[in-house]
C-alpha cells in the first residue's frame, strides 16, 4: 500500500466529471468506504487517485417517479433501511440493507458500493504477506484460481445483499459515462467472472437505481443465512416477489447473491405460476435454485451446504409470504 500522502483525493461537482477523472492511471471512486478501504489496508487495492462521490449533489436522494422509485447512487443503506415508504412498497429491499454488516457500516455504506462491491474469496480476502506466500491467485497478481486450479476464470463469489432484493423487483440500473448516460436491467450489471464482475466501462459510473412501485397486491420478503447472526457475509441471500391471485401464483420473482461470482434472477420460476403454493411448488422452487446456484469453495463452509441452504432459505420464504398473502 502506498504511503496516504501520495494518493490524491478529488471532489468532483457532478457525475460526469467523476467518470472524466476515471481516466487518471490509478483512479478509484469512493462514498463510503466500506468496501474500498479494508482493501485498501490488505494491499488489494492500491488507488493513487481517489474521487469522493459525497460532493455530488443529489447523488443520495430517494424520489417517487411516474410509477418507480428512483434510487440515488450515494443513497446510504441506513436511510433505505428507515424509510417508512421503501418499508411499505418495496420491504424486501429495506430488509436487504438492514441485513448488511453493523449499523456503523450502514451508516456509511451507500447503494451503489453494495451494488459494485468486489466478490469475495478466502483465498483473495488475505494480507498481502498471505497472498505472496501461497503464490498470489488468478484474481490478482497470479496465474491459478485456487478454487479450481484446472479452470480458467476465478470463481470468487459476489456477497451484496441489497441486490438481490433488486433483482427480484426488476430493477434497472442507470449509468453515466463520458460519453453515454443510458439504463438497462440491473441483472447486465454483471458477468459470471469473479475477478471482471461488473460490465460498467472503464469511465462509467452509477448513477441511481430505478425499481418499479409493482402491483397493489404484491407481497415481497428477503432472507440472509450467514454463519452468525450479525455482521456477516451470507452463505446465502435470498429475495422474492409474488402476488397470488384466486390462491395460485399470478406473478413470482426471485432474486439470489452470495453464492455464484454475479447475483441472480432465478430463470424458470414461470413453471409455477397458476400453481399453488404447496409442497409441489416447494420442491420444485428448491430443484430450480439448486440447478443455478453454483457455490465454490470461496469461503470456509463447504460448497455443497451453501446450495442446500440457498434452497432451503427460498422455499421457507415463499412458505410464508404465500401465507402472508
Amino acid at each position: 500500500m502506498r504511503p496516504i500522502e501520495d494518493i490524491r483525493l478529488v471532489r468532483p461537482a457532478t457525475l460526469a466529471d467523476a467518470a472524466l477523472l476515471l481516466a487518471e492511471d490509478g483512479a478509484r471512486l469512493v462514498a463510503g468506504g466500506t468496501d474500498l478501504l479494508p482493501n485498501m489496508r490488505r494491499g488489494i487495492a492500491d488507488p493513487a487517485v481517489l474521487i469522493d462521490l459525497t460532493g455530488v449533489a443529489g447523488i443520495a436522494g430517494i424520489e417517487p417517479h411516474h410509477g418507480q422509485w428512483r434510487l440515488g447512487a450515494g443513497v446510504t443503506l441506513a436511510t433505505i433501511e428507515r424509510h417508512a415508504q421503501l418499508a411499505q412498497q418495496l420491504p424486501a429491499l429495506v430488509q436487504a440493507a438492514g441485513a448488511v454488516a453493523g449499523p456503523a457500516h450502514r451508516s456509511a455504506a451507500t447503494l451503489a458500493g453494495n451494488l459494485c462491491q468486489d466478490t469475495r474469496c478466502v483465498y483473495y480476502n488475505q494480507s498481502e504477506w498471505w497472498r505472496q506466500s501461497n503464490g498470489w491467485c488468478l484474481k490478482l497478481k497470479g496465474d491459478t484460481c485456487h478454487v479450481a486450479p484446472q479452470g480458467a476464470r476465478c470463481h470468487a463469489a459476489y456477497q451484496g445483499d441489497v441486490a438481490a432484493a433488486l433483482l427480484a423487483y426488476g430493477a434497472e440500473v442507470e449509468v453515466i459515462g463520458t460519453k453515454t448516460s443510458y439504463r438497462r436491467p440491473l441483472a447486465e450489471l454483471y458477468r459470471d467472472d469473479g475477478a471482471a464482475h461488473l460490465t460498467l466501462g472503464a469511465h462509467e459510473v452509477v448513477a441511481a437505481v430505478h425499481v418499479p412501485a409493482g402491483h397493489p397486491q404484491r407481497v415481497s420478503g428477503f432472507r440472509k443465512a450467514r454463519t452468525r447472526g450479525g455482521m456477516d457475509f451470507p452463505l446465502a441471500s435470498v429475495a422474492i416477489a409474488l402476488r397470488l391471485d384466486g390462491g395460485v401464483l399470478a406473478e413470482l420473482a426471485v432474486g439470489i447473491s452470495g453464492t455464484n461470482s454475479h447475483p441472480l434472477r432465478l430463470d424458470g420460476t414461470y413453471a409455477l405460476l397458476g400453481r399453488p403454493v404447496d409442497d409441489a411448488a416447494l420442491a420444485a422452487l428448491g430443484k430450480l435454485v439448486a440447478q443455478q446456484v453454483s457455490p465454490m469453495r470461496t469461503t470456509i463452509t463447504a460448497s455443497n451446504h451453501r446450495r442446500l441452504v440457498a434452497s432451503a432459505t427460498a422455499q421457507r420464504l415463499l412458505r410464508e409470504l404465500a401465507a402472508a398473502a
